[in-house]
């Protein structure tokens, strides 16, 4: 089969491919972190302190998208499960950063070594030239996505 009709049904089946493994990664990580006390939200504040670093909430509200509401409800949670601390601002009295404990770096260096089993498992089977064209599509997918999502510029997902 050829023409128009063809490639649109393999775009359509390039969709419901990257929706499937969308929903079993949020299934599988939804399991995951609840096993360790956490919720896809509160890991992936974390997730974005291990970028940047210590952090004030308006800082991670912005990276997030996300109110300051919100995030003052997932830093409480976290301080609360000894993730993080709130400790004055060094430069800005009126501020606090959010910063990982001694328990939060150990629960994201266990983060990142999932992720790496987890990407061993998924793609360790691909010559590096079909991973390689993967990441590139992906990369591009994920541009054109971002620009037609609203706030798809921000990122902070554990990825």
């Amino acid at each position: 089969m050829s023409g128009p009709t063809s490639a649109d049904d393999r775009r359509v089946a390039a969709l419901d491919r990257v929706v499937e493994v969308t929903v079993l990664l949020g299934r599988d990580m939804t399991a995951s972190l609840a096993a360790s006390g956490l919720t896809v939200a509160r890991t992936t504040l974390l997730w974005q302190l291990r970028a940047t670093g210590p952090s004030t909430q308006r800082v991670l509200a912005d990276a997030l998208g996300t109110s300051a509401r919100n995030v003052t409800g997932l830093v409480d949670g976290l301080v609360d499960a000894g993730l993080v601390t709130r400790e004055p601002h060094p430069g800005d009295r009126r501020a606090t950063l959010v910063t990982p404990t001694a328990r939060g770096e150990e629960v994201l260096v266990e983060l990142a070594r999932g992720q790496a089993e987890l990407a061993g498992q998924l793609f360790g089977g691909l010559s590096g030239e079909r991973l390689d064209g993967l990441v590139d599509a992906l990369d591009e997918v994920l541009e054109r996505l971002r620009a037609l999502v609203p706030g798809g510029a921000t990122s902070g997902s554990p990825s």
